[in-house]
């Protein structure tokens, strides 16, 4: 969730991040569930179930959108999943940059804890940067990064990863020694499945990957995500 790249170049025109006809992304992004019909939605910073306990700016709605190359090696996933009864579900993907700005904001007013004891019960909020889980930079608004999850489709629940979505803390590192055996063999179901088709994990948080060859390494985007 929380990549850093040096080089930045910003689209931050919203006439050349949209195309011409209303509520389709930017060119080469897709809708996810256009591509993956199966796919189960939990778009958090649409609504108020997030750290910030309020939408962040620059999702209008609750649409999760990729590039075309990683909403296809998603699908494969997908449907790797599917031979065991499973599926996968997305809690964010392409993010603008103007959600990130949003998330330094709300980082630096050290006032506002109003969801701390949810989210980083343990990490005073002042360490979230140097932690690793705020960045000035992320992947996510270079289109091709994802932040998911995998659901029994018989229960319709998530399997046990031993912490939540977007839980700040060390319990969310891939390795932690916190987990039990079956969560752990659940969230390497995960990253096995991910690496399988092309995308690479972010150690610090257990739902976070990046497909590896990204088709716009060095561009962070920031038109918003709108309804189809």
């Amino acid at each position: 969730m929380r990549q850093i790249s040096i080089v930045v170049v910003l689209c931050m025109s919203l006439t050349s991040c949209m195309s011409a006809q209303s509520g389709i992304p930017e060119k080469g992004f897709v809708y996810v569930n256009d591509v993956i019909p199966s796919v189960r939605y939990d778009i958090r910073y649409a609504g108020n179930n997030n750290f910030l306990g309020r939408p962040v700016k620059g999702y209008h709605a609750a649409e999760a959108v990729l590039t075309q190359e990683a909403a296809t090696a998603l699908k494969a996933v997908q449907l790797e999943l599917y031979t065991k009864g499973l599926r996968l579900k997305i809690f964010d993907a392409y993010r603008p940059q103007r959600a990130v700005n949003d998330f330094i904001e709300w980082a630096n007013d050290l006032s506002d804890t109003i969801k701390k004891r949810e989210y980083y019960p343990d990490v005073p909020k002042s360490e979230l940067f140097k932690r690793g889980y705020i960045a000035s930079r992320s992947g996510h608004s270079r289109g091709s990064t994802v932040d998911l999850t995998i659901v029994d489709m018989k229960t319709g629940k998530e399997l046990d990863m031993g912490s939540p979505y977007d839980f700040f803390g060390d319990i969310s590192h891939y390795d932690t020694q916190s987990i039990t055996d079956v969560q752990r063999r659940n969230r390497t179901l995960l990253r096995t499945t991910m690496e399988k088709h092309g995308f690479k994990p972010y150690d610090v948080e257990w739902w976070h990957y990046t497909l590896k060859d990204e088709p716009y390494p060095e561009t962070y985007f920031d038109f918003p995500v709108k309804t189809k």
